[in-house]
This record gives C-alpha cells, sequence and structure tokens, in this order.
C-alpha cells in the first residue's frame, strides 16, 4: 500500500497538493500544525477539506513553542500584515525563521509512524515570495539529512516546486477542483477564506495567477502538464 503524509494548512497550494496526492497513494494523512498563528481559521478550513475530500487521517500537531521563538507577522499581532508592494526587497515580514524545516522533520517522523513512504509540501521556488526555506536546496538537503538521521528511506515531494501560480490554478484545474481550491481554501494573510482580502501579497499572488491562467488556460494546462509529466 502506497502511504503518503502530506503537510496540510488549508491554503491553495496544499490543498491542491492534497487532491493530486489521493490520486497517486492508496492513503493519505494530514498534518497540520497550530504554532500559535493568527489566523486561526486556517486550522478549522484545514480539518473541514481533509475530511470533505477524504484523507484518510488528519492530525492537527501543536508546536506553539515555535511562536515563543519565531518573530514575524503572522505569529504576533502587534505586526502588521504588509501590504502588497511590488518593489519589496529582503525577507517579508511573513516569514516564520525555521518553519518549514520544523514542519518537515516532524512529518518524517509521522511518516515514520504510519509507515508513509512520502512527506509532501507545496513549497515553490518559482513563487516563493522571499523565502529561503521553500527553495529546492533546501528541501532536498533537509531530506538527505532526515534520511540519515532516520536511518529510514522517506521521499520529500514538492509537487509545486517549478509551477507558478497561473500552472497552480491549472493543476487544480486539471484535477477538476478548482471551483472547490478557489473557494474553500484559505491562502490570505488577513485570514479571509476564497479569494481573501485583495490586498496582502497572498492575496496578490494568487489572484494574478488565477487572471492569468483564465486569460489563456489551454497554454498554461499544457505548460503545466509539460512541468509535472501529467497528461
Amino acid at each position: 500500500m502506497k502511504r503518503a503524509v502530506v503537510v496540510f494548512s488549508g491554503g491553495q497550494d496544499s490543498t491542491t497538493c492534497l487532491i493530486q496526492a489521493l490520486h497517486q497513494y492508496d492513503e493519505v494523512h494530514c498534518l497540520t500544525f497550530d504554532y500559535g498563528q493568527r489566523h486561526r481559521a486556517e486550522i478549522d478550513t484545514a480539518r473541514v477539506l481533509s475530511q470533505s475530500l477524504g484523507a484518510r487521517a488528519h492530525k492537527v500537531l501543536d508546536v506553539t513553542l515555535l511562536n515563543e521563538l519565531a518573530v514575524s507577522s503572522l505569529t504576533r499581532d502587534s505586526i502588521p500584515v504588509p501590504a502588497y508592494d511590488p518593489d519589496a526587497s529582503g525577507l517579508p515580514s511573513t516569514f516564520v525563521p525555521g518553519r518549514n524545516i520544523l514542519f518537515l522533520t516532524l512529518a518524517s517522523v509521522y511518516a515514520y509512524q504510519v509507515e508513509a513512504e512520502a512527506v509532501i509540501t507545496g513549497v515553490c521556488e518559482t513563487d516563493f515570495s522571499g523565502y529561503p526555506d521553500c527553495r529546492d536546496e533546501f528541501v532536498k538537503a533537509l531530506n538527505h539529512a532526515v534520511e540519515l538521521g532516520m536511518a529510514r528511506p522517506v521521499r520529500f515531494e514538492t509537487p509545486l516546486m517549478w509551477l507558478n501560480k497561473a500552472e497552480t490554478w491549472a493543476l487544480a484545474d486539471y484535477w477538476q477542483q478548482l471551483a472547490l481550491v478557489r473557494s474553500e481554501t484559505l491562502t490570505c494573510y488577513n485570514g479571509i477564506k476564497g479569494d481573501g482580502c485583495g490586498d496582502c501579497a497572498a492575496c496578490h499572488l494568487r489572484a494574478n495567477g488565477l487572471r492569468d491562467y483564465q486569460s489563456d488556460s489551454t497554454a498554461v494546462m499544457q505548460e503545466m502538464q509539460r512541468k509535472t509529466g501529467l497528461c
């Protein structure tokens, strides 16, 4: 039996990864992390989506210790979420240092327990918003370290790594779940489900990708299929 663990936030990217995993694995487990994030609604969103889509299990793991260490606008109400700024440079205030290091490591331990062969995460280098822990180089390095540390093979899968946001929308559409991803996921930095606030960087990235996909869906779909090998 092929099993996978999906690092699942209930956002556009992780939900698209979950949808695909459910087609490619016999058993899929979702793992959501409660790190004291300011948008508690994402945990409830993840819980509802994992159940409605048919995941084998959904576990919410308490890692609120991260909130004590990582200062970010996603962990501190006192730090405002910045509006979209196309000219911004450097690490954004929404970067949570160490988040993906912790999440992927703990997901690997969980995969060990449920005998899953893969840990799936929706990180993406093409549209990575300046987050260093979304890079392919980082994921591969951590995967190697985890395998050494557990003396057991586990494969980190990053289905969205080389897709832009338009192609991520195409992937959801390929699996006939674009409407669900658009209306039921929570990507917005201000905690608004669906199309979100329309003002933060996450909403702009998501909306621009959808616009680009809708403007030339055939070409974008073909490029997504070329990159992913889906046909």
